[in-house]
């Protein structure tokens, strides 16, 4: 590593937007040094101002973005921020390369992944299709990816979260950047495919001599995968320095608080043996691949293979696999929004034994949580005709009544009740699921479908989402079914563990049994890979 020369240099960046509001200052005389083959991760929660200090190395800011004049981003000696656009497009992509966080939104839908590769080779370098095309058959061969040749002419939609990762680290390198950002890689991943991930850069990194800017909100991912540490808040450097000072001797606050928000196991303890809520037995979702000439399937894959499960009132399952394992569409045949066979009862009732208007009226104590907040909550809507949409189809209330009833939800999240005529893009992530949470909560349920609800969301705000959720069981002794690939966030929460994989339950039991003693090879590897990601990156 050439300690004599910066690779490079951010000197007091400052970056402000336009709205229609006002200017918001969105990074404050933000600075720090790079060299070749170092990593630094760029750390802090949503709004801390990370994504926006790469667009501005990248030059890929929105229009309503202005940099302060006396702002200095120095590469290879050269001011990024004072260079023509035609001169920066070399830079990007040639020099400096990127890794978004959501690869499936970072693909062209209707192009090959292959000739998408090939695409960013070719705008740098002078070469034949051909050869582009050899290039990134040897990249996809690098990057590990199955069957590499046949892969060339597949689309996105076609590979999991962690093939087009790693397509677009393949993309990244295609023309040897010196330096390579990547923002929130991981984020998005299985505990087994985070670890993959980030093993595949520290060897291509070690290869190739490339720096690598990792910008993250998990500080878990960051111990050991990173040289140094900048962490920001609100836009400014609170702290900065080697891995091990910045980690065993934190000495802002905020810094300590991101230390300290990793979930804890919760303790164990014997509850008292509550009424069984949900009973499911023998359950099986069989998709369809292929049908023959005549319309009829000819080819099928069994996504769940026959699960059984009970929850009591008051009580966590929660649910792990990778994806693919069947955990999500389980919760989905349980909510009784797929096609499946075997038996649902809830609350001592068989759902096949009742009419459609009782079972109807039993979604208002069915209820679910979905993953995403930005997605699960319409745009078009108020937080208060969001949250009384359920009232409106299971009640005979009133309008005021209604109101009264999503004023005390919002008070139950911890949210002001004021807020009700605000907007959902109004909102932080953390808030819009709390705002998802009361949506689930003003029906008075009996039951909640837990589908990934904390995985978008910062460390620190998970742990308070965790809380809230545990506090709001304990007050209304409400059965969470849990689905989570986030193994610390599941112990964190749950009572019981169930792990699937391939559609099947391979082990359950206790939090302290799955966890602690791990029986099947599986849960082991699971096990292993959060270990690896969480403490040895």
């Amino acid at each position: 590593m050439d300690m004599q020369r910066p690779l490079l240099t951010v000197d007091k960046l400052s970056v402000s937007f336009t709205m229609e509001t006002g200017i918001v200052d969105a990074v404050k005389q933000v600075s720090f040094s790079m060299h070749q083959g170092q990593t630094l991760a760029l750390v802090g929660e949503s709004g801390s101002g990370k994504s926006v200090t790469s667009g501005a190395l990248m030059g890929l800011l929105p229009k309503n973005a202005r940099v302060d004049p006396s702002s200095q981003i120095h590469f290879q000696g050269t001011d990024l921020l004072s260079l023509p656009e035609r001169v920066l497009r070399g830079y990007r992509g040639g020099k400096i390369a990127m890794i978004f966080q959501e690869p499936m939104t970072s693909l062209n839908p209707y192009m090959p992944v292959g000739e998408q590769v090939a695409e960013a080779i070719r705008c740098h370098r002078d070469v034949t299709r051909q050869e582009a095309m050899e290039e990134t058959l040897a990249l996809f061969e690098r990057v590990q990816l199955p069957e590499p040749r046949k892969r060339l002419r597949h689309y996105s939609h076609e590979f999991s979260g962690g093939q087009l990762q790693r397509i677009m680290i393949a993309m990244a390198l295609a023309n040897k950047p010196d330096l390579l950002i990547a923002d929130e890689p991981t984020t998005a991943l299985d505990v087994t495919v985070q670890a993959e991930v980030l093993s595949l850069l520290k060897e291509i990194q070690a290869e190739m001599g490339m720096a690598i800017l990792f910008i993250t909100h998990d500080l878990g991912v960051v111990r050991h995968f990173a040289d140094d540490v900048v962490v920001m808040c609100q836009g400014e450097v609170v702290e900065a320095g080697h891995v091990d000072k910045v980690f065993h001797s934190p000495e802002h606050p905020y810094t300590k608080m991101l230390l300290d928000a990793e979930p804890k196991p919760g303790e164990a303890s014997e509850k008292p043996q509550a009424p069984v809520i949900l009973d499911a037995q023998e359950i099986k979702v069989r998709y369809v691949l292929k049908s023959n000439w005549l319309g009829q399937p000819s080819e099928y894959l069994d996504a769940v293979k026959g699960i059984s499960l009970t929850l009591r009132q008051g009580e966590t399952l929660g649910i792990v696999g990778e994806s693919g394992s069947g955990k999500s569409t389980l919760g989905r045949a349980l909510m009784q929004l797929l096609p499946f066979s075997g038996t649902v009862s809830f609350d001592g009732r068989k759902l096949g034994d009742m009419s459609a208007r009782e079972r109807f009226e039993l979604k208002r104590h069915m209820q679910m949580v979905f993953q995403d907040p930005y997605g699960s909550l319409s745009p078009r809507m108020t937080i208060g005709e969001i949250i009384t949409e359920p009232l409106t189809v299971f009640t005979q209330m009133t309008k005021s009544e209604r109101i009264q009833k999503a004023r005390k939800a919002l008070d139950e999240v911890r949210m002001d009740p004021t807020c009700i005529n605000r907007y959902p893009h109004e909102f932080s992530g953390g808030q819009r699921q709390r705002i998802a949470i009361a949506r689930a909560l003003v029906s008075e349920p009996k039951f909640i479908l837990l589908d990934e609800p904390t995985s978008a969301l910062d460390r620190s705000v998970q742990l308070t989402v965790l809380e809230l959720l545990k506090d709001i069981q304990r007050r209304h002794h409400i059965g969470y079914v849990f689905i989570s690939h986030d193994l610390a966030v599941v112990r964190a929460i749950s009572d019981q563990v169930m792990v699937m994989q391939r559609g099947e339950v391979v082990e359950q039991g206790t939090p302290e049994q799955i966890f602690d003693h791990p029986q099947q090879a599986y849960t082991q590897r699971l096990i292993s890979a959060c270990m690896m990601v969480e403490d040895a990156a």
